[in-house]
């Protein structure tokens, strides 16, 4: 009997030196090539797209995203959609956003996403918006207007060239 709770003991002291021992098997985190831009206006391969770059720029993002896309502007629709959008981005910025969320503004046209979010920010009061991530996706033709719009509220700009 004592042999075998010998045995035991033994067996049980020694069994984290051989799992310490055994190599760690690596695995491989194989990640997909960003999407590239869209050339027509079809706006699920638009939302497909602004998806990857958003989703590409989530580290430090702890909480929530709120992200405003609009229609081609030869869309029926687009009058309508950007006045919708615009009521609810000027709303939800003019509440402020929580530090750790991420704001982002993209469309298959810059330079009225790059509109629609100048209009939104313009209800930011300032400082309201610290911590929280914002980026604008569209051309660099407008950034420097989206940037100087979110200044004032404190964000952790962002700008992704649309490619």
């Amino acid at each position: 009997m004592k042999t075998s709770s010998r045995l035991l003991l033994i067996a049980c002291l020694t069994l984290p030196f051989v799992a310490a021992c055994q190599k760690e098997e690596k695995k491989e985190v194989v990640e997909a090539a960003p999407l590239s831009a869209p050339k027509t206006s079809d706006e699920n391969a638009w939302n497909a797209y602004l998806t990857d770059v958003v989703k590409r720029n989530l580290d430090n993002v702890t909480g929530s995203t709120y992200v405003y896309v609009l229609p081609a502007p030869e869309a029926p629709t687009f009058q309508g959609d950007y006045e919708r959008m615009l009521e609810k981005a000027q709303t939800d910025l003019s509440r402020g956003i929580l530090e750790g969320n991420l704001v982002a503004f993209g469309s298959p046209n810059s330079a009225k996403s790059a509109d629609l979010a100048v209009a939104a920010l313009s209800k930011a009061e300032p400082g309201t918006m610290k911590g929280v991530k914002f980026i604008f996706i569209g051309d660099a033709a407008d950034n420097e207007r989206v940037k100087a719009a979110a200044a004032p509220a404190g964000v952790n700009y962002v700008f992704a060239q649309v490619k």
